[in-house]
């Protein structure tokens, strides 16, 4: 049963994530704690990409953090370290067909649904980013305004989440390398809506319900 999101903070929290939430969960007898978060929910190209990640309290990696808040190098350091160490990481991505066929936000919940299910050990509860618990999430949780800078199994979760996003954006780039995907990840940055207009949308990558992307819809390219 999903408890509803907290109240929004009004100052951003004066120093990184802690681990209280996942102990307070513990306290009450959740013994596995997981932190869910997304990767691209803005983008006009590409997944979107969840990570769920219960972390060893007894060995926590340092410098966990909001990604945004982390140099690439940093958050592939940590992506190696929190895989080294935490109990389990599961992964999971929607499409851009996917996310055209909903919407974002239902994307975004329905693939931290799956990044929770895909973890090895069951956990009995749940820490989420944002203001949304995932409808049909196996286990209670409890949705965290800004919780990937307040509780380090989010954190965690966020970084896989990006690291993981990044890395297939960036094959994208390799691919297609006339629209820097590599770059800029498939935001909508000058030089990507640049390439748009050039070549058009390129079909399973573009996100042709997106404002910006519904005018070359006609004109789209194969993957």
């Amino acid at each position: 049963m999903a408890r509803p999101p907290d109240s929004p903070l009004l100052f951003d929290p004066a120093d990184g994530p802690d681990f209280s939430h996942e102990e307070r969960a513990m306290r009450r007898g959740f013994f596995f704690v997981c932190g869910v978060d997304e990767a691209g929910r803005g983008p006009l190209a590409g997944p979107v990409v969840a990570a769920a990640v219960i972390l060893d309290p007894d060995a926590i990696p340092a410098g966990l953090d909001d990604s945004k808040r982390l140099s690439a190098a940093t958050r592939s350091v940590l992506y190696k370290d929190i895989l080294d160490r935490a109990r389990a990481v599961g992964v999971a991505s929607l499409s851009a067909q996917a996310i055209d066929r909903s919407n974002v936000l239902r994307a975004s919940l329905e693939a931290m649904r799956r990044a929770v299910a895909s973890l090895s050990i069951v956990p009995g509860f749940a820490l989420i980013d944002g203001r949304d618990v995932p409808p049909a999430l196996a286990c209670p949780a409890e949705a965290l305004v800004k919780g990937d800078r307040r509780a380090q199994s989010i954190a965690a979760a966020s970084i896989v989440a990006k690291v993981m996003r990044d890395r297939m954006m960036a094959a994208c780039g390799r691919r297609h390398t006339e629209y820097g995907f590599d770059r800029h990840m498939g935001y909508g940055t000058q030089i990507h809506r640049e390439a748009i207009a050039r070549g058009g949308a390129i079909a399973r990558i573009h996100r042709l319900s997106f404002a910006p992307l519904r005018a070359a819809a006609d004109t789209t390219t194969e993957a």
